[in-house]
C-alpha cells in the first residue's frame, strides 16, 4: 500500500493581540503562546519573517518551544521578492536561508511571495533558485498573485524545478490550479470576503477538504494556513479543516517539556 501524506495545517503567524481571551488565556505569558498553540496545532507559518531578519537565536528559541514534529513554513524576505523582485539577491537570500536552517529538522517549506505586479518569468526564478544550491533540498513554494504564472507551461516550468505553485484562496487575486506541481501542496487562506478579515464556513471548505484528502491519499503532503487573523477565525477555520479531513491532533504540551 503506497504511503499517505501527512496533513499539516495550522494559521499564518501565532502572536496576535485579539487572539489573548479567545484563544489564549488572559494570564498567559506571550512568550508561553507558541507552546500553547502547539497543543492544538503541528505547524505555523511565519510571516515575520517577511519585514526582518530573525537572528539565529531567534530560530533557535522558537525550535526549542514546540515538541518534536512540529515544523514551521518560513516566508522569504520582502526585499528579496517584492524589492529585488528576485535579482541581485544572492547574498539576502543565502543569509536567510542560513538562519532559517536554525529550525533544523523543524523547518518546513519556504514560502516565496511574488508581488501582484510579478508576471510570470520561469526563467529568472530558475536562475534565483541556482544562486543557492542548498536552497533547493528545502521544500519551495511559491505565491503567484498574477494569472500568467498559472498558463500550463509556466505551471509545466514550476514542476520541472520542483516548486509549489501555491493555492492561494482570496477575492483580490487570482487562485492557482488544483494541480500539484511539486511533491507536496501549498495551501493559504486570506479569507472568503474582507482580506484577513472574514470567516470560511464549512461549505466553502468542503472543495478544499475533499481535494486534500484526494492528495493525501496519493502520498503528497499537504501544508494549509489561515491568515484570516481577525476576531480568531483563522484558528477557527483551520481547525475546522483538521477535523474536515481527520488530521490528528498536534503532539501535546508534555513532549514540548521533555526539551
Amino acid at each position: 500500500m503506497a504511503k499517505k501524506g501527512k496533513p499539516w495545517i495550522g494559521t499564518s503567524g501565532w502572536t496576535y493581540g485579539d487572539w489573548r481571551g479567545r484563544f489564549y488565556p488572559e494570564e498567559l505569558k506571550q512568550e508561553d503562546f507558541l507552546l500553547h498553540y502547539s497543543e492544538f496545532f503541528n505547524t505555523t507559518e511565519v510571516n515575520y519573517s517577511f519585514y526582518h531578519l530573525p537572528k539565529i537565536t531567534t530560530y533557535e528559541k522558537w525550535a526549542s518551544k514546540v515538541p518534536d514534529g512540529f515544523v514551521f513554513a518560513v516566508k522569504a524576505s520582502q526585499t528579496i521578492t517584492h524589492r529585488k523582485r528576485l535579482e541581485g539577491a544572492e547574498d539576502l537570500w543565502r543569509t536567510f536561508i542560513e538562519h532559517a536552517q536554525a529550525l533544523g529538522p523543524k523547518l518546513g517549506p519556504i514560502l516565496i511571495q511574488l508581488p501582484p505586479s510579478f508576471r510570470a518569468d520561469p526563467d529568472r526564478l530558475a536562475r534565483f533558485l541556482d544562486s543557492v544550491p542548498e536552497a533547493r533540498r528545502l521544500r519551495l513554494a511559491l505565491e503567484c498573485r498574477h494569472a500568467t504564472w498559472f498558463d500550463p507551461l509556466a505551471l509545466d516550468r514550476l514542476r520541472q524545478l520542483g516548486v509549489a505553485a501555491v493555492i492561494a484562496q482570496s477575492e483580490r487575486y487570482p487562485e492557482a490550479p488544483h494541480v500539484p506541481t511539486a511533491d507536496f501542496v501549498y495551501l493559504r487562506f486570506h479569507g472568503p470576503g474582507a482580506l484577513f478579515a472574514s470567516r470560511y464556513s464549512r461549505s466553502e471548505l468542503e472543495p478544499y477538504a475533499a481535494a486534500i484528502k484526494k492528495w493525501l491519499a496519493k502520498g503528497l503532503d499537504v501544508y494549509a494556513y489561515f491568515n484570516n487573523d481577525f476576531h480568531g477565525f483563522a484558528l477557527e477555520n483551520a481547525r475546522m479543516l483538521q477535523e474536515m479531513v481527520g488530521a490528528r491532533a498536534a503532539p501535546r504540551r508534555a513532549a514540548a517539556r521533555k526539551k
